[in-house]
């Protein structure tokens, strides 16, 4: 299991790293990196430190890994899916649609709830995957 969590981790970075970067999947834009100082890597930079600790000591670097997640997914929830289901005000709705305008879409923008595009979807589940597997081995 200590394996699978750490491939999930290995593709989790490599995933977050376009939003530091940016990735494209031929002439759609999947995200747009916001660059080096960004707090974009600040996150990537805090969840790098979080992996090494956890490779070198999964007992102690598995809670802070997995406290670093739950932080991540909570302002991933409140940044998406908060808007989601409970619903955005029309200047919240009209701004996120144009932050995310070009970005690929498993469903299309919506003019009355806020509809996260396929980065930030697979984003979410590949933090909540992580999140189990961290959680999997620290309790076996």
């Amino acid at each position: 299991m200590q394996t699978a969590s750490y491939i999930a981790l290995a593709v989790l970075w490599i995933w977050f790293l376009g939003a530091v970067t940016t990735y494209r999947i031929g002439k759609w834009l999947l995200v747009e990196g916001e660059g080096l100082r960004s707090v974009e890597f600040g996150m990537l930079a805090a969840f790098t430190a979080a992996c090494v600790w956890y490779a070198l000591s999964p007992a102690a670097g598995g809670w802070v890994l997995l406290g670093l997640l739950c932080l991540w997914l909570a302002a991933q929830f409140f940044s998406h899916w908060y808007y989601t289901l409970f619903g955005a005000s029309e200047k919240k709705l009209r701004g996120y649609n144009e932050w995310f305008r070009g970005t690929l879409r498993l469903f299309p923008a919506s003019d009355t709830r806020l509809i996260p595009d396929l980065y930030h979807i697979i984003l979410h589940l590949l933090l909540v995957i992580n999140m189990v597997l961290i959680l999997t081995v620290m309790i076996q």
